[in-house]
């Protein structure tokens, strides 16, 4: 596991809590995570990759390049082939957050992951 900070991508139309779907995402909020602490580093602008009952794969690589750098992505939801084009790079899916508030959210992920961290040290 990656030692902090993290750095967290966030799905979010109001810049408030984790308020979009992955697929409807128009831009990713990009946070640096401590279990202390989060910053918001930069707003980063994407294509939608979900149109109805498709998507747009030269939109999801657009996405996965611009979050790759990011070790979780948060959203509201997420579907089964993003989800797994994430993991392939990497970059774990989060959908625990969907609605709530954005710092809260991250911080406590981030306590999260150092609990999961200290487990797998000691195994």
């Amino acid at each position: 596991m990656k030692p902090f900070p993290l750095r967290i991508a966030v799905g979010s139309k109001s810049g408030l809590s984790v308020d979009v779907h992955f697929g409807h995402a128009k831009q990713f909020l990009v946070y640096e995570v401590t279990p202390d602490q989060c910053r918001l580093l930069e707003t980063r602008e994407v294509d939608n990759y979900c149109h109805g009952k498709h998507g747009s794969e030269s939109a999801m690589q657009k996405i996965l390049f611009t979050i790759k750098d990011c070790q979780a992505v948060f959203s509201a939801m997420i579907g089964e082939g993003p989800k797994s084009k994430l993991a392939a790079i990497q970059v774990e899916s989060v959908t625990d957050y969907g609605y709530e508030a954005i710092e809260e959210s991250l911080l406590e992920f981030a306590r999260l992951y150092r609990q999961r961290s200290s487990a797998a040290s000691e195994a």
